[in-house]
């Protein structure tokens, strides 16, 4: 284990030991085996890989992880084990209980239910599942944008082809599985996105974009997650990398991928796991023992092997070759046991692993997790078109006109009511998640007609009349297929990725002309096609008139498509990403009502709004700390006018824009809209309201963008792809010129030490410094502000200087001579409330510094006036017991100078003034 003071415990200085917790292994059985206890034992094997073929049930999964548990305590690991398992839901689960495991949506179907809440409670709920029976890693989210949307394996797997909507959903679900107390992993690293299986010489496909090219679009969720400080792990994936700077073969073995990629470009300080080193384009290469040393070179923490016990023990031995012959050097082992250990302390104990709650706790929670199911299945459920209003097909079908359902022959979903009734008939076997390189069987197309028979049932069920089921292959229309569409007189066609299975798409354009042709001659034939995978097979093909998608042929999906279908509710999925822009967009802009910001009724919607945002943001976007109370002010000095759009049938806050007037500014302090309802023009609707507002006040001179009192958004945040920025050009605002300002962190306090020599050079300047606490020896302070700042600055100091738990340092050459100043301030006050930075500390003390103001004079160097108001700051805040320092509202210029004495940028904002003759159109 290691000490508090960060040396490790002597253990660890036999390298056998070191080098068992570098490795993550799993075995074929629903037993523990010789081979499993051996590496346990012997080998002192840290980490643990579940599959779907080691679990039978919760109970098993229970009994297997408290054993395997109990080999480690009792072989004397001084961690327990990491137990990882793949369980994203939808097609790809391993564990499959329906008793107890509820089965949820895959990601792209939560993200068509259009809400970042739902994928929160969906990946909270399913992590308690699996913590319940003794998992403490779970492996995703997925992080993978389908930059190339309609060719690529991951499918549903992935939340879909817009990379900011996948960081949304995916900082979400990363907030409910570490919510729920289990590490998570980040997966596939640099992207599966967008491979290209036919120009590699290697059984192994590659990417061939750029970096420019990828942290554009694929690295954004990455990057995001990253930032977001809630990844523990990233899987780093076995694709080869072939452009124009870079020529990797696998991508878990390149320096450039782990190391200076994933940590120095993006800043990741946890656990890198490779891909499976069992893949047999890298055995051909490198060999085991080759490729395991280049694995560890490469940067990765943990590396996997997935089965097979010869070719483990392989790995071990050539892990310790390659230290024997200096290629691996000691340091290199340590840095990764560190790592791992720390991710151990952070999401198991011996206390925890020992005694897994089970079934008593699955038991509790399954009504509620059932429902949840239930709710998130039906939401993701999407009616692309119904152009002939065929649905529902209770008001469509007649009792006895028959009806025709056409399924392909697929796999069953390794999870599933189907493979665990196929393996207890002894007529299958699992296969693992992963054996191929990305979790996925080239060959897909597989017997399993029984897949949906369920489903037909169901439909007949249903609508206590007739049903004729089928399936259809790649041999195309028979005989058989045309006499059936011919009795009837509607046909539900399944397809399961069309676009790489292309015998469903030429067999659904065959019937549908041949619906269309029988039409002609009077004949009804109502034609549904349901996509129950990727949504993208006939999405922009308007031969399909009537086309739904349910992202996944689970027995769950299946159900709420059946209740879809005939009217049991009414759909309100959408397809994911671009595609779900691009319709929104096509759509006359449409006008919500705004209304005035009421607090008592809506303060507790703002609340849940509020919460809803921070789910899905980086940490960079301030909606963790900020609450109602945040940007309501309720000075004599400030006018303020707030505006919501809301439900006002369910009370839920759509949208919320705050804005202020005071000294002849009119100042927009915030605008934002619930994920699930962005590009519907919300946004737009608040702006204009809160611009028709500003502009109609008496006075005014400007126009502002960001606010520092409240200080919630001082600006418009600065992201990587600079969209928000463009959603305010897009709305009219001149953006060209803004002012820079950032919030900057000291985050160890305890051990910072100013720069060498600031001392002697405040004190040869014959800079000065004193503290007023109180308005009665205030004014200086406010007259220096008022003459270098903006009204609002001006109301910020005013505030400081009547609170007990805020005052302002003042810098001078002389009594009469104040050449600046700075706020200084702690958690504790009430300017906190306003300002989330303040609380940016989690449960650690946090002081801070808001508006340094220097005076330019030819008395004392400017930046040596900012650098010693800072200073003095920092020494009050550290007299206060303060773990971290912020230092909130700098400017730009002075970034760099404060880099110097330690601090880190947090956020980054453009303050943005326009005149108010920029916006004669809405006076």
């Amino acid at each position: 284990m290691a000490r508090q003071d960060g040396e490790l415990d002597p253990l660890w200085q036999d390298l056998d030991w070191a080098i068992g917790q570098m490795l993550i292994m799993g075995w074929d059985g629903t037993e523990v085996t010789p081979p499993i206890r051996n590496l346990i034992e012997n080998h002192h094997l840290g980490s643990i890989i579940l599959t779907a073929k080691n679990l039978k049930s919760a109970e098993q999964t229970a009994a297997l992880v408290q054993e395997l548990q109990t080999i480690a305590h009792q072989a004397g690991h001084p961690q327990p084990l990491l137990i990882a398992l793949d369980q994203e839901n939808g097609g790809v689960n391993s564990l499959f209980d329906e008793d107890y495991i509820c089965q949820f949506p895959s990601a792209m179907g939560i993200a068509a239910t259009g809400s970042t809440e739902l994928a929160y409670n969906v990946a909270k709920a399913t992590a308690t599942e699996i913590s319940a029976v003794g998992v403490n890693l779970i492996l995703g989210p997925v992080l993978d944008v389908l930059t190339n949307a309609r060719h690529q394996p991951l499918g549903v797997r992935t939340t879909g082809d817009d990379p900011h909507e996948a960081s949304q959903y995916c900082i979400a679900t990363i907030n409910g599985y570490k919510d729920a107390g289990i590490a998570t992993c980040g997966k596939h690293f640099p992207s599966y996105g967008n491979l290209d299986f036919l120009g590699s010489s290697l059984d192994m496909p590659i990417i061939t974009q750029t970096l420019e090219e990828l942290s554009l679009s694929a690295l954004v969720p990455f990057r995001n997650a990253v930032s977001a400080g809630r990844l523990d792990a990233m899987f780093i994936g076995g694709c080869g990398i072939q452009n124009a700077g870079m020529n990797v073969t696998h991508a878990c073995l390149s320096d450039q991928v782990v190391d200076d990629l994933l940590r120095n470009e993006l800043g990741f300080k946890g656990v890198a796991i490779s891909e499976c080193l069992e893949m047999q384009s890298l055995i051909q290469e490198y060999g085991v023992k080759g490729g395991t040393v280049m694995a560890v070179e490469a940067g990765n923490d943990l590396i996997l092997l997935c089965r097979a016990h010869d070719v483990q023990l392989e790995a071990i031995s050539g892990l310790k070759l390659g230290i024997e012959n200096g290629i691996i050097s000691k340091k290199r082992i340590y840095t990764s046991l560190r790592r791992v250990l720390k991710l151990k302390s952070a999401c198991t104990s011996w206390e925890k692993a020992l005694n897994p709650p089970g079934l008593p706790l699955l038991s509790k929670i399954h009504p509620s997790h059932f429902a949840l199911s239930q709710k998130a299945y039906d939401q993701s459920i999407t009616v692309v078109r119904d152009n002939d209003n065929l649905l529902p097909l209770s008001e469509n079908l007649l009792q006895g006109e028959e009806l025709l359902l056409l399924t392909p022959l697929v796999k069953p979903l390794p999870a599933s009511a189907a493979t665990k009734n196929l393996l207890e008939k002894g007529n299958g076997k699992l296969s693992s998640l992963h054996e191929k390189w990305a979790h996925h069987e080239r060959g897909t197309i597989m017997s399993g007609e029984g897949v949906f028979r369920e489903f037909g049932k169901s439909l007949a069920r249903i609508r206590n009349g007739k049903l004729l089921h089928t399936s259809y292959t790649a041999n195309g229309l028979r005989p058989v297929h045309e006499n059936l569409i011919n009795r009837a007189s509607a046909i539900i066609i399944v397809t399961a990725d069309a676009n790489r299975n292309m015998y469903q798409n030429g067999f659904t354009k065959h019937v549908a002309t041949m619906c269309h042709m029988l039409r002609g001659t009077g004949q009804k034939k109502a034609l549904i096609v349901v996509a129950v995978s990727s949504p993208y097979d006939f999405a922009m093909e308007k031969m399909i008139g009537t086309y739904v998608c349910t992202f996944d042929f689970t027995e769950t999906a299946m159900a709420s498509l059946v209740r879809a279908l005939y009217g049991d509710f009414v759909p309100q999925g959408s397809m994911p990403g671009t595609m779900r822009k691009s319709k929104k967009l096509t759509k006359t802009r449409q006008q919500w009502l705004v209304e005035n910001y009421e607090r008592s009724r809506d303060a507790h919607g703002l609340n849940e709004l509020l919460k809803t945002l921070a789910r899905s943001s980086t940490p960079s976007l301030p909606y963790v700390a900020a609450t109602a109370d945040s940007f309501e002010l309720q000075s004599q000095s400030f006018e303020e006018s707030h505006f919501v759009v809301r439900n006002s049938s369910t009370n839920m806050l759509y949208g919320f824009v705050a804005t202020y007037f005071l000294g002849g500014v009119g100042i927009i302090g915030a605008i934002f809209v619930d994920p699930a309802k962005r590009n519907v023009s919300i946004g737009r609707s608040l702006h204009r309201r809160a611009m028709r507002s500003l502009l109609q006040k008496p006075g005014i001179k400007k126009i502002q963008l960001g606010l520092a009192y409240p200080g919630v958004f001082p600006g418009v945040p600065v992201d990587d792809t600079g969209s928000i920025r463009s959603w305010f050009d897009n709305v009219g605002w001149d953006t060209q010129f803004p002012k820079r300002l950032a919030n900057m962190m000291i985050e160890d306090l305890g051990s910072w030490s100013p720069p060498e020599g600031l001392l002697q050079s405040i004190q040869r300047a014959n800079i000065s410094f004193d503290l007023i606490k109180s308005l009665d020896n205030g004014e200086s302070v406010l007259a220096l502000v008022a003459a270098h700042s903006g009204p609002e600055i001006v109301e910020l100091y005013r505030s400081a200087l009547q609170d007990q738990n805020c005052g302002v340092v003042r810098a001078k050459v002389a009594p009469q001579n104040v050449l600046g100043v700075v706020i200084i301030c702690n958690r504790a006050s009430h300017l906190a409330s306003f300002i989330p930075s303040l609380q940016a500390g989690g449960s650690q003390e946090m002081g801070g510094m808001i508006a340094p103001i220097v005076v330019a004079s030819s008395a004392a160097p400017s930046n040596l006036v900012l650098q010693g108001l800072v200073f003095m700051g920092l020494r009050q805040n550290k007299s206060q017991k303060s773990s971290k320092s912020i230092l909130s509202w700098v400017t730009g210029e002075t970034h760099d100078l404060f880099s110097a004495m330690g601090f880190e940028i947090q956020q980054t904002f453009d303050e943005v003034v326009n005149s108010p003759e920029h916006w004669l159109d809405l006076s």
